[in-house]
């Protein structure tokens, strides 16, 4: 590792598109916030002279190995030549794999990016994207009933985002902002089987967001879109709202994407529970 500028290099080598990896590895990169990670993705790596190719690269730039090589021939020559060239070499998967294997007392099946097969859920999770993006920004379906979920909230309250994420996850997902002045779609009034959340954040939030968003599109005449009071008014209606429906309210303030997702998909989990059990 370079000490001075606090950088080293992670190679990340897959026989597949090396997502497992990225993500791995970023969940530990952001334990070592004082270092910069300089990454080496390399997917779809399925013959020797694809490794070998590799090889070159590391031996270049040595750094963390991290690898995920179903061929046992590969990924022993990988391991080999790290030996060779002394740096780390780890299969992240490997000692999971061999848990499963000890507990169910039977062999892995090696499947090449397995996750990735073209099967039920990869469709259903692609019906669900092209569903949330035509169900943006209060785009509601004409049957409330074809969504899974149904996200609320006022301006710049990560809907969007959120609801793209849900549909990667493959929940259809559509979502509405919550406008001053304006009635809420009469759709809503409505009782419908598609799980309905708010999102709201602090009014310091929203309003450090709404105030980028207008230097960006150049609106200076805004200047209640960004008045922390009229932002605590509208978060104030969306709580009586929700209130009033029985709608959820998760707050994103200090939350990511994920964190955001993950509490829906636990509160519509927890909501079919009672009907499954039922």
């Amino acid at each position: 590792m370079n000490i001075q500028q606090r950088t080293f290099h992670l190679h990340m080598i897959s026989d597949a598109t090396g997502e497992t990896l990225n993500t791995i590895a970023k969940a530990v990169r952001v334990q070592y916030a004082q270092v910069r990670a300089i990454e080496h993705l390399h997917p779809l790596v399925r013959s020797r002279r694809e490794l070998d190719r590799v090889l070159k690269d590391v031996q270049a730039t040595p750094g963390i190995v991290l690898y995920t090589l179903f061929n046992r021939e590969l990924a022993e020559a990988l391991e080999q030549s790290c030996k060779e060239l002394n740096v780390p070499c780890v299969a992240p998967l490997k000692h999971v794999l061999q848990v499963f294997e000890s507990y169910l007392d039977m062999a892995a099946t090696p499947m090449v990016g397995g996750q990735h097969v073209l099967d039920a859920d990869y469709f259903r999770r692609i019906e669900a994207l092209n569903f949330s993006m035509v169900h943006d920004d209060g785009h509601l379906p004409e049957n409330l009933n074809d969504a899974d979920i149904i996200l609320l909230g006022i301006s710049r309250t990560s809907k969007t985002p959120t609801s793209i994420y849900l549909a990667n996850r493959g929940f259809k997902t559509a979502n509405v902002p919550l406008v001053p002045g304006m009635a809420l779609p009469a759709q809503l009034e409505q009782p419908t089987k598609a799980f309905v959340v708010a999102l709201v954040a602090s009014p310091e939030r929203i309003a450090q967001v709404r105030q980028n968003r207008v230097i960006e599109q150049a609106h200076g005449h805004l200047e209640e879109y960004v008045d922390r009071d009229a932002i605590a008014a509208e978060i104030a209606q969306t709580r009586q709202l929700c209130a009033r429906h029985g709608w959820p309210i998760i707050d994103v303030t200090r939350r990511s994407i994920e964190e955001t997702a993950a509490g829906i998909i636990r509160l519509y989990h927890d909501r079919e529970a009672p009907a499954l059990e039922a």
